[in-house]
């Protein structure tokens, strides 16, 4: 409404308790309406912000965690058998990574190196190979490309140099 048609209410307003009364309630379900608007667009830019720094701590973590995964086998009694030595905890292995090296048992030649990860039920997760190099005296098997297992838990991670028989060492993917 306009200024100059509101200046002949204000003086019957201001008189007329009624009038007042119903101008006081509209008034103040106005401002509750205000307060729910600016409550809900409060709450919604939460939200945002709240999504959005997850997804960024989720894509960061991810990052830092698909990285390079190492495994030391160098001091490593390999199985023959699908039993695994009792004496030595399992290797840890991230689920996700970029690259994985793997330092082989002492004495291992270089070549071409076939890498398994199966389940305890014999379900293969990963099948990668790569080439071992030699330097300073270690034996190393170095593998690029993203992978992600599917599955955690205990598994048993083979490794062998074609033709020769598995090599088993107990795993523990995370």
């Amino acid at each position: 409404m306009p200024l100059a048609e509101v200046e002949r209410w204000l003086d019957h307003l201001g008189s007329c308790s009624p009038c007042y009364r119903d101008f006081t309630e509209l008034r103040k379900v106005r401002e509750a309406k205000r307060r729910r608007t600016l409550f809900a667009v409060a709450a919604g830019i939460l939200v945002v912000i709240g999504t959005a720094g997850w997804v960024l701590i989720q894509q960061h973590n991810e990052t830092v965690l698909s990285q390079a995964a190492v495994l030391d086998l160098r001091n490593r009694s390999a199985s023959r058998s699908p039993e695994q030595n009792l004496g030595e905890p399992p290797l840890e292995l991230r689920r996700r990574f970029s690259q994985l090296n793997i330092y082989l048992p002492l004495g291992s030649p270089e070549g071409a190196y076939e890498v398994r990860i199966v389940t305890t039920d014999g379900d293969t997760l990963l099948n990668i190979g790569g080439t071992a190099r030699l330097d300073d005296g270690i034996t190393s098997l170095q593998m690029t490309g993203k992978a992600s297992v599917a599955r955690y838990g205990q598994c048993t991670m083979q490794i062998r140099k074609p033709p020769a028989e598995w090599s088993s060492y107990p795993l523990v993917l995370r």
